[in-house]
């Protein structure tokens, strides 16, 4: 499968969710996300890093509030002028297009674009197989025991374990998800606002990354 690149994108923060129709009249739930410009930290060469890419920084604070690495990485690109909290990658065909000190804003994507959105989704801590794989409960009558338990989960005399890969209870949650080909269907560049149909991963404030999305 050939890799898609050029795929730039930027950061935002999920700020709840409303509603708007559509232009067939049509009612549609819409996830507000809130996208401060980015700044180009570092454009990466294929003759130093061995590919082309793009480092893109999100989310400006000040730097008592970074660790010394981090602080010294951006002394070095930025010469200290500004720091941020995020950095993220984006790999491109020729990162010659782009200079440090470039501003990455919600100008790039238009309404009825679709994109690709990644975000971490809310922890939900320690869960059975019901509430995390989808299984179908026993039956509660006739003084049956095995309503919510997995049941069994090994071989027999062959293999005599537990293989790899059994869907049993553990952590759920809290984990990086992709929702492939939204739609957007309003931008707002003067208050830095992207009006996406459908659900977003994660809770409100948290920060997901937009990108073009690799289906029309």
């Amino acid at each position: 499968m050939k890799q898609n690149i050029d795929r730039v994108g930027i950061m935002g923060r999920k700020l709840g969710m409303t509603q708007a129709f559509d232009e067939a009249g049509h009612l549609v739930g819409l996830t507000v996300l809130s996208c401060e410009p980015g700044m180009v930290v570092r454009c990466k060469t294929s003759n130093q890093e061995g590919y082309e890419a793009i480092q893109v920084g999100f989310v400006e604070v000040p730097a008592h509030k970074l660790n010394k690495p981090n602080v010294g990485h951006f002394k070095k690109h930025l010469k200290g002028k500004v720091f941020y909290k995020e950095l993220c990658e984006f790999r491109v065909s020729s990162s010659t297009s782009y200079q440090v000190g470039q501003a990455l804003t919600v100008d790039a994507f238009k309404p009825g674009q679709r994109v690709d959105i990644i975000g971490r989704s809310k922890g939900k801590g320690f869960q059975g197989t019901v509430k995390r794989h989808k299984f179908t409960r026993g039956p509660e009558t006739h003084g049956s025991k095995n309503v919510r338990p997995p049941g069994s989960i090994g071989s027999s005399a062959f293999p005599s374990r537990v293989l790899k890969g059994k869907r049993m209870p553990g952590h759920m949650g809290n984990r990086n998800v992709t929702i492939i080909g939204l739609r957007i269907h309003a931008v707002d560049p003067e208050k830095h606002l992207i009006f996406v149909e459908g659900a977003v991963p994660g809770a409100r404030n948290n920060l997901v990354t937009i990108r073009p999305s690799t289906r029309a």
